[in-house]
């Protein structure tokens, strides 16, 4: 499956469900049903284990304290919100008799081994935390599979790093001695063409919510310009207005966090979307792929029945005897625009009129 865009060459939305389930089955196919509903591509959810995702004593991030307290710890807080091998099944087995594909980010090797093997799912999803963790990304990259990289966090030396290792995983066998020989790899004609038929990037900040001052969608154009591979946005901002945003650069996916229920306990829900605002959003996606359009220049076929109305013609501002000659007094451009073009203006003036007009009559075309 090549994400770099859909069958209808469209933007891809991903529903990230995150751990907003709260580690409740049904709470995520409630999850699932609203992506459906809203018309997203996709739904996403996060596969970890916490003991192999955090120590015991990990701190919480400021955004986490703010939601869920201190009385926990990271580690805590997160085993809470696993979801199991067997649960993951039940909602994979779910989201297709639904008719959305189901995604998940892997956050350590053996939930990436779960995702690739038994749910065999048709991409993966680097999260920007793991795009350090260089055995994930390997392993990552033997799947063979697309993978959707976040950069959140990066300088452009992260991101490149990641994707040598990525070059390395796609392209050579056995574990790199070092990230020189990652370098190397990375460097081929041939690992190049592997990571434009592959990899996704997405622009991100990694903040929830994102101040909308620190969203930087310009960094888009330099995504683009500096790996030549396919960009598209996680966005973490309120609201849906920085996605349509993104959407209209040339994001080719969007994914954007959404709840049930906004109040619900639990590290994301504040920052996400409702249902409601989830469909509002893959409506205007939809609105502003078909916008974007093609960059040729020319009149749309809406447009063509409006010309001649909107546009002026030639005529006589007063009444003019043949042989009088036309002048700035005389000549005058008016609606409709069916005959002589008011840009021929200047090449009449001084011309004698070959027959006698009456105020607004329409220039013979001479």
């Amino acid at each position: 499956m090549n994400l770099h865009a859909k069958k209808d060459g469209g933007i891809y939305v991903i529903a990230e469900a995150g751990v907003n389930h709260n580690g409740s089955v049904r709470l995520a196919k409630n999850l699932i049903d609203a992506s459906v509903d809203a018309g997203a591509n996709a739904v996403k959810f996060q596969s970890f284990r916490a003991a192999k995702l955090v120590t015991r004593n990990a701190p919480k991030a400021r955004y986490q304290i703010e939601t869920t307290g201190t009385d926990e710890s990271q580690w805590k807080m997160l085993r809470a919100l696993e979801l199991s091998e067997k649960d993951q099944r039940n909602l994979a087995d779910y989201a297709r008799k639904r008719g959305i594909t189901f995604l998940s980010s892997p956050f350590d090797l053996e939930s990436l081994a779960f995702l690739d093997g038994e749910l065999d799912a048709p991409m993966l999803k680097i999260p920007s935390g793991e795009i350090t963790n260089a055995p994930l990304l390997l392993a990552a990259a033997r799947t063979g599979k697309p993978l959707i990289v976040s950069t959140g966090m990066c300088t452009l030396g992260d991101i490149e790093t990641a994707l040598s290792v990525l070059a390395f995983g796609y392209t050579k066998r056995g574990i790199p001695n070092s990230l020189a020989a990652c370098a190397q790899a990375y460097a081929l004609p041939k690992a190049r063409r592997r990571l434009q038929e592959k990899i996704t990037i997405l622009h991100c900040t990694t903040q929830y919510p994102a101040p909308f001052s620190e969203v930087n969608l310009r960094a888009m154009d330099t995504l683009a310009a500096a790996f030549d591979l396919p960009v598209g946005y996680s966005d973490h901002t309120e609201g849906i207005a920085v996605s349509i945003a993104a959407a209209a650069k040339g994001a080719t996916l969007i994914e954007k966090h959404f709840t049930m229920d906004k109040s619900l306990p639990g590290p994301d829900h504040r920052a996400s979307l409702d249902p409601n605002e989830l469909a509002a959003l893959v409506s205007a996606v939809r609105a502003v792929e078909q916008a974007l359009g093609n960059p040729v220049k020319c009149p749309s076929e809406s447009e063509l029945g409006n010309a001649p109305i909107a546009r002026k013609s030639l005529v006589a501002a007063e009444t003019v005897r043949k042989g009088q000659r036309w002048t700035i007094a005389n000549l005058d451009a008016k609606r409709p625009g069916s005959g002589v073009s008011p840009m021929l203006y200047w090449d009449l003036l001084g011309r004698e009129a070959e027959r006698d007009y009456q105020p607004d009559e329409p220039i013979d075309r001479q």
